[in-house]
């Protein structure tokens, strides 16, 4: 079946794409970071991009929110020949250690999400990043000298559902934060045979009545959308 969401065609979608969940930020990636972007999609709002980033193809492609949605997309960027999908969005840090700004580097994702466990059947799984992609992430953020944390992170569904109390209690577990698509798109990485990662920027400590300041959280996405980018061409 052709892809029936990004409705690209062969040869619109580099081998290397970016997932950002909002077409938003999906556009600012394009047309902060990529030379002569081009859209290949509008379709549900799903806004792709294709440019160049010294002079490497890249697309960036929106994936929406929730792993059902990051699932979609990434199954129908395979089909049109991605082969490195890297997500870069934010979450909300439930360790004390991490402050909003912040990069995370997932090393694996708890799969606390409905979209993965319906693809393992319900068999227990660890879902986790492709080694290679994820050396480059922490590489490119040391490099640069940019507050990084590496560890664990929760991929949940119900953006709300999820209490302070409850959110704290995973970090007895090294979980550093919450997030809605990382392990899907890890196991979806495994099971079609390509390249999966996630890099992060902490929007908010899980509990927080309100996310960081607009000027706070913008420098993060900045920088977690150049180490991302950095990364992508060593892999």
């Amino acid at each position: 079946m052709s892809p029936i969401h990004v409705r690209g065609k062969p040869g619109d979608v580099a081998e290397r794409v970016l997932l950002p969940g909002d077409p938003g930020r999906a556009e600012w990636i394009a047309k902060t970071f990529l030379d002569e972007p081009v859209v290949y999609n509008t379709h549900r709002g799903l806004l792709g991009y294709t440019g160049r980033y010294r002079g490497v193809p890249i697309s960036v492609q929106t994936t929406g929110m929730g792993a059902p949605s990051a699932s979609i997309v990434a199954e129908e960027l395979v089909q049109l020949g991605a082969r490195v999908l890297l997500r870069v969005g934010t979450c909300g840090a439930v360790d004390g250690a991490l402050a909003p700004g912040d990069l995370v580097i997932a090393q694996g994702a708890v799969p606390l999400d409905g979209a993965t466990r319906q693809y393992l059947g319900g068999l227990p799984y660890a879902p986790v990043p492709d080694p290679s992609l994820f050396r480059a992430l922490w590489a490119k953020a040391e490099e640069r000298g940019y507050p990084h944390h590496v560890g664990l992170v929760a991929t949940e569904d119900a953006f709300y559902a999820t209490t302070p109390e409850a959110a704290r209690a995973w970090s007895r577990f090294g979980v550093l934060a919450f997030e809605m698509e990382a392990s899907a798109l890890f196991l979806l990485g495994r099971m079609r045979g390509v390249k999966a990662g996630a890099i992060l920027t902490v929007s908010n400590r899980i509990g927080d009545p309100e996310l960081a300041p607009p000027e706070v959280l913008q420098e993060g996405i900045r920088r977690m959308v150049e180490v991302a980018l950095l990364a992508l061409l060593e892999v």
